[in-house]
């Protein structure tokens, strides 16, 4: 892959086995063991031949309607899931908040979280114990709760410390699915100018968002996702405009081919 790609993804495609099954229970199963009887199941093409470069230092935001397969992508890219064909590639080191607490322990308290977070992201204890106070300060949680286990949170909470986690590592990539939507409207205009921050330093950041303006104040670069393929990619006020179209009449653009 050339240097100065950050993710290069090839003819990418993911598809899942949904069972049909209206209720899977033990008498189920015994009966169609019993009758030789196939359990109903569905393919689901949650992503489809997708190509993509991201260049080092870019900001790309995704956009497009539930169940396009946005967050089945950031999955794959995370290495939490598997291409069912194609590949992807990553050159550098990924720090992810793809879900509200995903990787957090909620029997552990927030410090411990915290520590694990660094772990994960490939520091040592010494640089995690200098971050400790700066992601407990970010994340303002009441007082004493950063040594509580974290399943005493409010969901505010969980959210602002999960994205001052995410942060905080110094990754060369992040990947954020609807994160800066976490907090009330002081967090999420600190969480906003954090975002600048990062921006300004040339990181590689993937954002999804339902948000639209936050694809078009952060991105450099936007694609519009609709059931698993590509549907466009370029300026962020452009690929926005044209999918706002699309919610509005329903029609997508004429050189899109339904795959």
């Amino acid at each position: 892959m050339p240097e100065e790609l950050a993710i290069r993804i090839e003819n990418l495609s993911i598809t899942y086995k949904v069972s049909l099954e209206a209720k899977r229970t033990l008498k189920n199963a015994v009966m169609r063991a019993s009758l030789k009887q196939k359990e109903r199941t569905r393919m689901i093409e949650a992503v489809k031949g997708l190509t993509l470069d991201v260049p080092h230092g870019s900001v790309l935001g995704i956009v497009g309607s539930n169940g396009a397969g946005k967050s089945t992508l950031m999955r794959c890219i995370a290495g939490i899931l598997s291409p069912t064909e194609g590949r992807v590639i990553v050159n550098g080191k990924i720090s992810t908040l793809l879900a509200l607490g995903v990787g957090f322990n909620p029997a552990l308290s927030g410090r411990d979280n915290i520590i694990l977070g660094g772990l994960a992201s490939g520091l040592n204890m010494e640089e995690i114990a200098d971050k400790t106070d700066e992601i407990a300060a970010f994340a303002a949680l009441p007082d004493g709760f950063i040594d509580l286990p974290v399943r005493t949170y409010s969901s505010g909470m969980y959210g602002r410390l999960s994205f001052a986690v995410a942060v905080s590592m110094t990754p060369d990539i992040l990947l954020l699915d609807e994160a800066l939507s976490a907090g009330d409207a002081a967090f999420k205009e600190k969480s906003f100018e954090r975002m600048r921050e990062l921006c300004a330093e040339a990181r590689t950041i993937v954002i999804v968002s339902h948000a639209l303006a936050t694809v078009t104040d952060l991105c450099d670069t936007a694609i519009w996702m609709h059931k698993g393929a590509l549907v466009a990619k370029g300026k962020p006020q452009e690929i926005v405009d044209d999918y706002l179209k699309f919610l509005n009449v329903g029609s997508l653009p004429s050189n899109y081919e339904d795959m």
